[in-house]
């Protein structure tokens, strides 16, 4: 693994840009760590949601069916966390790399709708979104609206009077655009992942599946975190490693690809 630290390791940037330029299919995978510089905190970091909700106690299908209102104590944090967040000069970059023609498609774990906020088309959310409610029931899907939040009664369809409950992936659903996000990841020769720890499947084997098929990996993180055998830098899959914050990283990356292009 080669280590890029922003303003240092000069040459290995230089590679890495030019390997990136001559991918036939390279692509994303981003996890919260995008969003942080965005205002919004990952769920499990000091702060984030999962500090004051338990997931199994309120984050399960099973808990919005039996007691919708208790599972909408969480969803109203969550959505109340989204509301005016703007795409930071992170999520500008990728979109920028998909309007060059030099990103085939994004996969994200995230929920807030920052990508396509920034101009990505190709976006594939792999545990749904937070900008609608669906109904279990009759599939009616509606845009949320602020109210949705502060409301103290549980949103119900217009169409079945049923509880309605926020367009994500609770634990004990399954996860979105598989069919799509395997076809993207079997052609991918080069994965950039951003802001993940990549620890929660089925997204945490998409870099592995890309290693094994030859391809290259490229990790954007405080610390190493893509490895089969633990997180060290002496087994990480990752061959390069972009060190620091993303909000240095990714767009002194950019800067790198996109200036001479």
């Amino acid at each position: 693994m080669k280590t890029i630290i922003p303003n240092k390791n000069v040459e290995f940037l230089a590679e890495a840009v030019e390997k990136f330029k001559t991918a036939s299919c390279p692509a994303a995978l981003t996890g919260a760590g995008i969003s942080v510089n965005s205002g919004i905190a990952d769920f499990r970091s000091s702060g984030g949601v999962w500090t004051i909700f338990s997931p199994d106690e309120y984050a399960t299908l099973d808990v919005f069916l039996k007691n919708p209102r208790k599972a909408w104590k969480l969803y109203r944090e969550l959505g109340k966390g989204l509301i005016g967040k703007k795409p930071n000069q992170g999520h500008q970059v990728l979109a920028d790399f998909e309007e060059s023609g030099l990103l085939k498609g994004l996969v994200t774990q995230n929920v807030d709708n920052l990508h396509q906020a920034a101009g990505s088309k190709n976006v594939l959310e792999i545990h749904g979104d937070h900008q609608h409610l669906q109904c279990l029931q009759c599939d009616t899907l509606i845009s949320v609206i602020n109210d949705h939040y502060t409301m103290k009664d549980v949103p119900t369809c217009a169409h079945c009077h049923s509880p309605l409950k926020p367009n994500v992936v609770l634990f004990g659903e399954a996860v979105r655009n598989m069919d799509r996000i395997e076809e993207l990841i079997v052609n991918c020769d080069l994965l950039l992942v951003i802001g993940t720890s990549a620890n929660v499947y089925p997204a945490a084997g998409l870099p592995t599946l890309v290693k094994e098929h030859g391809g290259l990996i490229y990790e954007f993180n405080q610390e190493p975190a893509l490895s089969a055998h633990g997180y060290t830098r002496t087994s990480s899959i990752s061959d390069y490693f972009f060190e620091g914050d993303l909000a240095a990283t990714l767009p002194m990356f950019g800067r790198s690809v996109l200036v001479p292009y």
